[in-house]
């Protein structure tokens, strides 16, 4: 009853079509800094809208208790209904007509791309907070664009290593390598850089077939049996959210997981994911996520998982700790540089940002690499272990293995 109860909550956030006005959240009447943020607040990806919501007001609780001065902020929240063209309009009227300095948010990357240019041309700072397409990132630096949670290129260098260190491999035994992921730009960016990555870890692997089913697509048979088909070590998957929760389900009929192994290294334990599966979720399939409720295990982090699950009667998302950080990193930008510090400095403070975050494990905190505007973080991926202490879910990671950024390991 409660896995049923899970998933009306679920397929509700995702289905509702209703619409819904404007979210203030913060200081209502004369803040120092006005942020417009877009999420999605109904239909599909409304579950990430909502998470997001609770986490931008866990973060105001943060700004409330500091004892230095921080900005009073005012936070305006828009439902971007995940269309581009309703997302790039409101860029502009929540930057004309709300004087917003800052927007913030996105879910979807081909979304964000099209924001980042509009908030450009308006001279507003974007600051992206749960889309992952490293297009973003790669393509010629945007100096008012950055973002504060992993990318797929990050996601797909921690999976190149850790398909290294458990796929052994030699120069005359490769490791059979099978991808299907979702056909757009982040299913696409996520197998480059995969193949980008793996080359770059010298990992010998054979690519055994690559698939591309739609977004949203209801029937994945075609395709679990195109992949049993053939003998393969690894499969790995880059489907996301109810996608990847129909993906599972139809391939436990199939069998597929005895098969051959599953990764999904970047979404796969998203907690959405965990809690709509429940029992359905098979162990030992091979999982990471942007931010996880059982790692690490810091008070920090408890409390986050915790203060949310008061707040909400459940447990969050990645997208709740992707907002939270995107407000956190304006407050301590604008603390730095100062309510009246023009672009250039703000942008200087932003890419020497140093910021700790719920996702961090002691003796890290996050960090911004100046020449990519992304933020540098820990990727912790693990195996699904049955545990109950966190229901709906009945299978959280365990067995972790952590990769620090290359270049600098703490702070």
């Amino acid at each position: 009853m409660k896995k049923l109860t899970w998933l009306l909550t679920l397929l509700g956030c995702f289905t509702a079509t209703n619409s819904q006005a404007e979210i203030v959240l913060g200081n209502q009447d004369k803040a120092d800094i006005n942020v417009g943020c877009l999420f999605p607040l109904t239909g599909r990806g409304g579950l990430y809208g909502e998470d997001s919501k609770i986490g931008i007001q866990l973060a105001l609780e943060q700004l409330a208790n500091k004892t230095d001065h921080y900005p009073s902020l005012k936070i305006i929240i828009e439902d971007s209904r995940s269309k581009a063209s309703r997302a790039t309009r409101l860029v502009k009227e929540l930057v004309r007509d709300h004087q917003t300095r800052f927007i913030c948010g996105v879910v979807n990357s081909s979304i964000a791309w099209q924001v980042a240019q509009v908030a450009e041309q308006e001279n507003a700072f974007f600051i992206g907070t749960d889309h992952a397409s490293s297009r973003m990132t790669d393509t010629g630096k945007r100096p008012l664009y950055f973002r504060v949670s992993n990318n797929t290129q990050q996601s797909m260098l921690a999976g190149a290593k850790y398909i290294r260190e458990h796929f052994p491999s030699s120069a005359s035994t490769p490791i059979k390598i099978s991808y299907i992921g979702p056909d757009y730009e982040y299913g696409y960016t996520m197998w480059d850089d995969l193949e980008h990555a793996l080359k770059q870890q010298q990992v010998n692997y054979e690519v055994i077939t690559t698939l591309w089913p739609k977004l949203y697509e209801p029937n994945y048979f075609t395709f679990i049996q195109a992949l049993l088909e053939k003998p393969t070590d690894l499969i790995v998957n880059a489907m996301w959210g109810g996608d990847l929760v129909t993906f599972i389900q139809q391939a436990n009929s199939a069998k597929l997981f005895q098969h051959a192994r599953f990764a999904n290294f970047d979404t796969g334990a998203n907690f959405e994911v965990l809690a709509a599966l429940g029992e359905d979720m098979p162990e030992g399939l091979i999982l990471a996520s942007r931010h996880h409720n059982n790692w690490p295990d810091t008070a920090f982090n408890q409390w986050f998982v915790s203060r949310f699950h008061e707040l909400s009667g459940r447990y969050p998302s990645y997208a709740a700790e992707g907002a939270y950080s995107g407000i956190m990193a304006i407050a301590e930008a604008v603390h730095l540089a100062g309510v009246d510090a023009t672009n250039e400095e703000l942008q200087t403070v932003l890419e020497n940002l140093v910021i700790k975050l719920p996702e961090d494990p002691t003796g890290f905190s996050s960090y911004m690499d100046a020449n990519t505007h992304q933020l540098q973080q820990v990727i912790s991926i693990g195996t699904s272990t049955k545990d109950t202490s966190l229901p709906p879910a009945a299978r959280l990671l365990h067995n972790w293995s952590v990769y620090y950024p290359d270049r600098r390991q703490s702070h």
